[in-house]
């Protein structure tokens, strides 16, 4: 069975017009024992985050502010001590996701570091990992991890995972040497990601993590298609073959490796 480490169910559903049960029951079939629900703004999406993943004991959420949302007065508003408070709740098992996109830069880059740090703290003060999002800003996701976590060897002891990974070989080698785990979505898939397939075999086996990214990033053979849960087997399987690994043997691996990662959930 496979964990979806990293989906929007709520988008899901506003893009497909299904019911979010039709989307879980549709992932437990085809053999997605899990999901998490990702925030990407606490102002005026957590509440609907956190009731999509209440109803059921196979979904968990996050609370954060994507960069893209970062300079937004609202989000800005919500302090570290809101942030904490919420995310005792036992649903909330991650924080994020947070970090840097200077691809879009839909956030001066100022107020995209300043949440990245507020995310990174509230990790640090709860022992909850954090999801970072990161896009043409590698280093300066690095440093600031480096920075807020006391140094290179993260003597504080922050836990986390690099969300959809597409940057290059040393974001990777940086994470991995930090304690940090690499998440692969449906981009390994796609025809031209052979530097991403090359970074994947890089990567030890109890470091990686698979994720939707859903609705977007569809793998092949759905490219196109509005992603969901359910589609995961085909990036889980994609990666398993590249690596030389048996299905079944993989998603035992990966799943592991959620809850290794994601220890406020009971299994």
């Amino acid at each position: 069975m496979w964990i979806d480490s990293h989906c929007h169910l709520n988008h899901i559903a506003a893009k497909s017009d299904e019911l979010i049960s039709d989307l879980v029951a549709r992932a437990h079939q085809a053999g997605v024992s899990g999901m998490l629900n990702i925030n990407c703004r606490i102002s005026d999406e957590f509440s609907e985050i956190y009731e999509a993943a209440r109803p059921f004991d196979s979904v968990w959420c996050t609370i954060g502010t994507h960069p893209h949302e970062a300079g937004d007065p609202a989000e800005q508003s919500i302090g570290f001590e809101k942030i904490c408070d919420l995310a005792h709740d036992p649903k909330v098992v991650g924080i994020g996701e947070s970090g840097l996109d200077y691809y879009y830069n839909q956030s001066p880059k100022e107020d995209q570091e300043e949440s990245f740090r507020k995310h990174i703290r509230v990790c640090l003060a709860l022992d909850l990992p954090l999801i970072v999002h990161a896009r043409d800003a590698d280093e300066d996701v690095i440093k600031i991890m480096h920075e807020e976590a006391g140094g290179p060897g993260n003597p504080k002891g922050l836990r986390g995972l690099m969300h959809c990974f597409s940057s290059g070989p040393q974001l990777a080698r940086d994470a991995l040497d930090f304690g940090f785990y690499i998440s692969l979505s449906g981009i390994v898939t796609f025809k031209k990601a052979d530097e991403l397939r090359a970074i994947a075999k890089t990567v030890p086996l109890d470091r990686i993590l698979v994720e939707t990214d859903a609705p977007y990033l569809a793998p092949v053979p759905l490219r196109g298609k509005v992603n969901e849960p359910s589609y995961l087997t085909h990036t889980g399987e994609f990666l398993a073959d590249l690596l030389g690994q048996d299905p079944a043997d993989f998603a035992a691996q990966t799943t592991q490796n959620f809850y290794d990662l994601f220890t406020k959930i009971k299994r």
